[in-house]
């Protein structure tokens, strides 16, 4: 039967300036290497499938794969798969959606204006060791003066964060094109206070050939750093981050932190392609 597939752009401040997410709907008879083909057909960053919860808490199950394989939790899929089963089945709750993924249950908050996942907490964190960090920086192209802290802010992906002292030192950042093992590096800066956003953020990530590509917005990493950074007492507020800028794009993700310490990443959804898929 024909599968249908809506592309939903996440964390777009406007049309067409987020992160892309391919999501295919009524995916249970689809085996786990149909769905790597469709995700390395689609040749997007992440591919997702709507498959029935297991667990009675949760309104949907959603598989989430990247190129070369399938990850247990990301975060502008979480949002773009929620926003596109929002749009064919009724939630049972006004105000929040239950989504169950690799990591476990993820709640989605279902605010007026856009929806957002509740971080979920890190598997790994701490300072990276000296050889790590060494490679980091080599790879990114900087000093060592330059890092004003670093630190593993890894929820499932395998994230290293690393600050830096301004937006502008971002965003001149030119990576190495590629690198002889796997790396998941972030990096942010402030902005100057008053712009609309608080900080600059940007994404580093070793493909299956080993050449490094940047993500537009990435969920999963804003998340983790607003964990870091809230936990670090270096920020005590709601903030907006900025990322893909480089790339031409305008993505804006939406962190809070709430009364119970728990961290939000919210961002604006947009399907802008439905229709079918007839034959895998």
């Amino acid at each position: 039967m024909p599968l249908t597939v809506h592309m939903v752009d996440v964390f777009g401040a406007s049309p067409l300036a987020g992160n892309p997410v391919a999501v295919v709907s009524g995916a249970d008879a689809l085996s786990t290497s149909d769905m790597q083909r469709l995700t390395r057909w689609f040749n997007l960053s992440e591919t997702t499938f709507l498959v029935a919860p297991t667990d009675p808490q949760a309104d949907y199950r959603v598989r989430i794969f990247t190129l070369d394989r399938e990850m247990p939790f990301a975060g502008h899929p979480t949002l773009g798969t929620c926003h596109a089963w929002l749009a064919a089945h009724a939630p049972r709750h006004d105000t929040h959606v239950m989504q169950e993924c690799g990591a476990g249950l993820v709640r989605i908050r279902r605010d007026p204006r856009r929806l957002a996942f509740a971080a979920p907490p890190l598997i790994r964190a701490g300072a990276p060791d000296a050889d790590e960090l060494e490679q980091a920086r080599r790879l990114l192209g900087i000093e060592a003066r330059d890092i004003l802290a670093a630190a593993w802010v890894d929820n499932g992906p395998g994230w290293l964060g690393i600050r830096l002292a301004s937006a502008e030192k971002v965003l001149s950042l030119e990576p190495a094109g590629r690198w002889p093992t796997p790396v998941d590096i972030g990096v942010i800066g402030p902005h100057a206070p008053g712009g609309e956003a608080a900080f600059e953020v940007r994404a580093f990530f070793s493909d299956p050939a080993g050449a490094i590509v940047e993500d537009p917005v990435t969920g999963s990493l804003n998340a983790a750093l607003a964990q870091w950074f809230f936990a670090q007492g270096w920020i005590d507020h709601d903030y907006v981050a900025a990322q893909g800028t480089r790339l031409g794009r305008r993505g804006r993700v939406h962190l809070s932190r709430d009364d119970s310490g728990q961290v939000w990443v919210g961002g604006d959804t947009r399907i802008h392609v439905s229709g079918t898929l007839q034959a895998v």
